[in-house]
């Protein structure tokens, strides 16, 4: 089979190479799945780097998520055991792990589903306690963990503002179902937020970037409000004045979802049937903005780690596009 593999650690394009291997060997309690979608997610790109907190041996394959097919002919989405990751023909994965793939949702969807999704779930509903009515204001909007969470949001019943960089991504994040759009390249950040909620703030800061967004993040949170901190795709990791959150009276929450299948795996399965009904219903649906094929893997990961790319961009096989 073929499948994308990293030799040494470095920027996806340069370190990524198609090689021609045998499909691995499932394990005990794992089962061998053909890989009907992939989804690209920005840890597919600091696996490649070293910089993720998992460090698979060398070489090993990308690709944390897919839609896959199991021998008895059942559609699943997993997450592949690595080293054996979902940039492949053919993956391995825990048997008791697998979710049935949503009818209302084709492959590449499915793909996209689930980590992304669940880390929403998750951090607003669990972690950020978000209520209806509330408003919820989401970074980087238009890329795939924000596009998640815009319309989970909204589907809480929640106004949601958007944060964007640039005028294409702040039409994908209208297209969205944003109340409100802020350019972070032309808008003040801090003082459009002021104004949208009239001196309050946002109740529920949906962070994956870091950096200078958690900054602006923190002057404009409101009284009883919750920064919750997803992850860190600007590359700088803040470094929170504690006395600021004492003195405003607002948390900052953490999440990091992996934990879950350690700690409450039963909680998963919950999350995916809420998933699964409200895709049924219409009320999420993964905005992928690219369909690529195998061979064009290594530079779609390139462009997800560069911030060029808006929703999902997922790997189908060559014809399934």
């Amino acid at each position: 089979m073929q499948a994308w593999r990293v030799h040494e650690n470095g920027e996806p394009r340069e370190v990524m190479r198609l090689d021609e291997v045998d499909p691995p060997a499932p394990g005990p309690g794992q089962v061998l799945l053909k890989v009907r979608a992939a989804n690209i997610n920005f840890p597919d790109a600091l696996l490649c780097r070293g910089e993720y907190q998992v460090r698979p041996p060398l070489p090993f394959t990308p690709g944390v998520e897919i839609c896959g097919e199991t021998e008895d002919g059942r559609r699943v989405i997993a997450n592949p055991v690595l080293p054996y990751g979902g940039l492949a023909e053919y993956v391995v994965a825990d048997e008791g792990a697998l979710l049935p793939a949503p009818e209302a949702l084709d492959d590449a969807e499915a793909a996209a589903l689930h980590v992304g999704y669940q880390t929403g779930m998750f951090g607003l509903h669990r972690r950020a306690r978000l209520q209806k009515g509330e408003t919820l204001l989401v970074h980087a909007a238009a890329g795939g963990v924000g596009s998640a969470a815009v319309q989970l949001g909204k589907a809480a019943g929640a106004t949601v503002i958007g944060v964007v960089g640039g005028a294409d991504k702040a039409r994908i994040a209208r297209e969205l179902g944003c109340d409100l759009v802020i350019d972070r390249r032309t808008d003040d950040l801090v003082a459009a937020v002021k104004e949208a909620t009239g001196g309050r703030g946002a109740d529920v800061i949906y962070d994956p970037v870091g950096g200078d967004a958690y900054a602006k993040s923190a002057k404009c949170v409101a009284f009883e409000g919750r920064i919750l901190v997803v992850g860190f795709a600007s590359g700088s990791i803040p470094a929170p004045a504690l006395n600021h959150a004492l003195v405003k009276n607002y948390s900052i929450v953490g999440l990091h979802w992996g934990l879950y299948a350690q700690k409450d795996p039963a909680s998963i399965l919950r999350c995916h049937q809420q998933l699964t009904e409200l895709a049924a219903e219409g009320a999420v649906k993964p905005l992928i903005s690219e369909r690529v094929t195998l061979r064009d893997a290594a530079d779609a990961v390139q462009r997800v780690a560069d911030g060029a790319t808006t929703g999902r961009v997922v790997v189908v096989p060559e014809g399934a596009r």
